[in-house]
């Protein structure tokens, strides 16, 4: 039977990314954080987390963390199940999103779950393509994902496509690329990606031109909104989702570069197959507010 107050220990570092922020999360001191983890290493006989900056847990750590969090979710549904609404205190529930969806559509799809159930986001950030990494790992309870089958143990719901197209000022159009897009022109015009995981750019250059330059000059800018000012500038062009892209070609801020061609994303809501309430219900509430927000 495993002590949870030590595997708690286990979770907070994790999730504070080191051992000091964790004491201060749990109201203990570092050393009794320090001593819970290696009280638990020895109760497994296995190291669970590796003495890196931050911390990181090994693959015998992340199998008992994804353990540690069902339980504290299934345990978090029978708290609301036998405590009067008066006195009901606040749910946790973690999700891995990629930062187009939550600057966008996303708050506007989970409002209403927020509104009526008592529950705390604990948000996780990563690429849509690599967001399903948490889930597996056990780090978060459910993910937006580009994943289309369900990861063993957990269920899934398609919630929509974000379209990208490649978008830049009309300025820059004419500085850069006054004959249209080219492999030439592309080779010497800066560009801008997300980080160096972003494939976005790359997979509309193959559908537009059939393949990408050795070289595309790029800025790497993993913020949104100075991802979208880099653009609307005149710095560089890139690759943006028609819910930030739309207003401002309406306007004539923005010209797409290449109206043949965008790039759909489909995201799916993932989360771990439990009986319980609170996944239930945000699966739903994401299912039905992404109905007009998101492309079918």
């Amino acid at each position: 039977m495993f002590d949870y107050k030590l595997i708690e220990a286990l979770a907070a570092v994790t999730r504070e990314k080191g051992f000091e922020k964790a004491a201060r999360a749990l109201h203990i001191t570092q050393s009794a954080v320090s001593q819970r983890i290696k009280l638990l290493e020895d109760q497994t006989g296995q190291v669970l987390l590796a003495r890196t900056t931050p911390p990181k847990t090994t693959s015998a750590g992340k199998k008992l963390l994804k353990h540690y969090l069902k339980v504290k979710q299934l345990e978090d549904d029978l708290a609301d199940e036998m405590h009067k609404p008066a006195i009901k205190s606040f749910s946790s529930i973690s999700i891995g999103i990629n930062t187009d969806s939550l600057e966008t559509w996303f708050p506007d799809a989970v409002r209403p779950f927020l509104l009526e159930e008592k529950v705390l986001l604990d948000i996780r950030v990563d690429d849509q393509e690599q967001t399903h990494r948490m889930l597996k790992d056990g780090v978060v309870s459910g993910c937006i994902s580009t994943m289309e089958k369900p990861i063993q143990g957990c269920c899934i719901s398609y919630l929509g496509c974000m379209n990208y197209r490649m978008m830049a000022t009309p300025e820059f159009a004419e500085r850069w690329f006054s004959k249209g897009l080219t492999i030439e022109d592309i080779s010497r015009a800066p560009a801008i990606m997300f980080n160096r995981k972003d494939e976005l750019h790359y997979k509309l250059l193959r559908q537009s031109l059939g393949k990408v330059p050795t070289l595309i000059p790029t800025h790497y800018v993993p913020s949104v909104e100075k991802f979208l000012d880099f653009i609307t500038a005149g710095i560089s062009y890139g690759m943006l989702p028609d819910k930030q892209s739309a207003p401002l070609i309406l306007s004539g801020c923005l010209i797409n570069l290449a109206p043949e061609n965008h790039v759909p994303v489909k995201l799916y809501w993932h989360c771990w197959n439990l009986k319980s309430n609170l996944l239930k219900s945000i699966s739903q509430h994401l299912v039905r507010g992404t109905k007009n927000l998101l492309k079918k």
